[in-house]
């Protein structure tokens, strides 16, 4: 069988630099050591994290933990969280991935400014509610779908500046995108979706329309794992999601030819590489 491994597939930068910072406070025995909330979307990873001694704290920032070591999540929180977290006593550290980073100073900025923010993106996501933190007031949307872009409605007179959660659809950002500027508001456009993010989404189509089975691994609740699959689920009908090597059988794969392999931003390499294995049996 002919196996194609994305070359994108597997942890992205601002993961493998939340994965390490984790792994250098434990090599150097901080303790209590604590992530507010998983560190990333990988129930592997965190639960490797666990077994060495990191906690990880309810997300919410006025519950009792013993003062010690916060590292916060590749996602990153809201500015309130930050400043609870402190108040409490805690030593942060801060591993939001730095392009999430750079949306918060523009949201900030813009906000300030008197602009209405509008997010495109997942309201539940962590990523998102964290942005939606550093908003000045409350003259903001969160835009998830075409519905709710056909829906939104301000001030005509209105300046708006529209961001998006980092790992969002780069084709349907352009969508939504399009819908808010035909209502003929004031607009500026940031677009926020990771570099890498665009990459993997554009070589997974590729691959996936291309192969006769596509396989993606990741978490169930990664939302770029998520869109990696409904790309690729409309290129190739034998498409399959899993989070690791023992969730699917060769066997699922004995009639076909080919196989496309992809991972989203918060899957392990070691993880991968079983996959690719068993693949190839």
């Amino acid at each position: 069988m002919k196996v194609i491994l994305a070359e994108s597939a597997g942890f992205c930068f601002g993961v493998q630099r939340a994965v390490d910072v984790v792994k250098k406070q434990i090599s150097e025995g901080t303790k209590p050591l604590y992530t507010y909330g998983p560190i990333i979307h990988n129930e592997e990873v965190v639960r490797e994290f666990e077994e060495s001694g990191v906690k990880v704290m309810d997300e919410n920032p006025d519950a009792d933990y013993e003062p010690g070591t916060v590292i916060i999540r590749s996602h990153g929180v809201t500015r309130q969280v930050e400043e609870t977290l402190k108040k409490k006593g805690h030593n942060i550290i801060d591993a939001t991935c730095p392009f999430v980073k750079k949306i918060h100073r523009a949201v900030d900025e813009h906000s300030r400014a008197g602009e209405h923010i509008v997010i495109i993106g997942n309201p539940d996501h962590p990523e998102v509610r964290g942005i939606v933190g550093w908003i000045n007031g409350n003259d903001y949307s969160v835009i998830p779908d075409e519905k709710s872009a056909f829906n939104f409605s301000v001030n005509s007179q209105a300046s708006i500046c529209i961001v998006s959660q980092t790992t969002f659809n780069h084709n349907k950002f352009q969508e939504l995108v399009e819908i808010i500027n035909q209502k003929g508001y004031h607009i500026i456009v940031l677009n926020t979706i990771c570099d890498a993010t665009n990459k993997r989404q554009v070589e997974a189509a590729e691959i996936a329309s291309k192969v006769d089975a596509m396989v993606v691994i990741g978490s169930k609740n990664s939302s770029n794992t998520q869109k990696l699959y409904e790309i690729c689920k409309t290129r190739c009908n034998d498409t399959y999601y899993i989070q690791t090597a023992d969730d699917f059988q060769s066997s699922d794969l004995s009639s076909i030819e080919s196989v496309g392999i992809t991972a989203g931003a918060s899957t392990p390499n070691n993880i991968i590489e079983e996959v690719q294995k068993k693949c190839q049996k």
